[in-house]
């Protein structure tokens, strides 16, 4: 049996596909989001499904960079969870998109782009629809993604180096979690939940 190479491998195909289907997905939270005006975005099909892709280069430019690099770790199975966060002008945490990973780094066979195919489109319907679930953004709010690994990479390549330590601030309390979408198959399993401030948490920190 001809032995594959790595970017012919599964696990790549599986990476691969994610990757493109995060760069819409995230878009499609930032327009959701209406961050930036609806010009700075145009509307292109997915899978059949009309979606918004960011046509201003620099936004563009960062989704695409940012969620392409992430390639490799999906396919060594090192991301366990990629994080689009919104913050007010005083930056604060006030919103965040959390995806969870699990990728099944065993599969042997390739006939796997079918079954993403449907997975990943109920999941993008639910997505495009989960504005009423969302809170509203305060004005001035900025936004990044942020990426956690199971291992932290180490700098030994050009593509490392674009991953740096985030300073971005944690929620004072443990937050409030909505679940929005989740999709399994033999490939991977991927589920998006949100977390919002906990403002009625009544803990109270005790010195000793």
């Amino acid at each position: 049996m001809e032995r594959l190479t790595d970017d012919q491998s599964p696990t790549f195909e599986i990476a691969r596909f994610l990757v493109e289907f995060l760069e819409v997905a995230v878009t499609s939270i930032v327009y959701l989001k209406a961050i930036y005006p609806a010009g700075a975005f145009e509307r292109q099909r997915y899978l059949n499904l009309v979606v918004h892709r960011a046509r201003h280069p620099q936004l563009k430019h960062y989704i695409h960079s940012t969620v392409t690099a992430l390639l490799p770790y999906l396919q060594k199975g090192l991301v366990e969870r990629l994080a689009v966060s919104f913050f007010s002008p005083d930056d604060e945490a006030v919103e965040r998109f959390v995806f969870k990973f699990a990728l099944n780094l065993s599969l042997n066979h390739k006939s796997i782009e079918s079954e993403l195919e449907v997975s990943v489109k109920s999941f993008l319907v639910k997505l495009l629809v989960a504005e009423p679930i969302t809170k509203p953004l305060p004005k001035g709010c900025r936004w990044e993604i942020t990426c956690y690994f199971r291992i932290l990479p180490q700098a030994s390549t050009s593509e490392d180096v674009l991953w740096i330590p985030s300073n971005g601030k944690q929620w004072q309390h443990l937050p409030l979690i909505t679940p929005v979408k989740s999709m399994t198959s033999d490939a991977a399993s991927v589920q998006l939940y949100l977390e919002h401030p906990n403002t009625t948490c009544g803990c109270a920190h005790k010195e000793g």
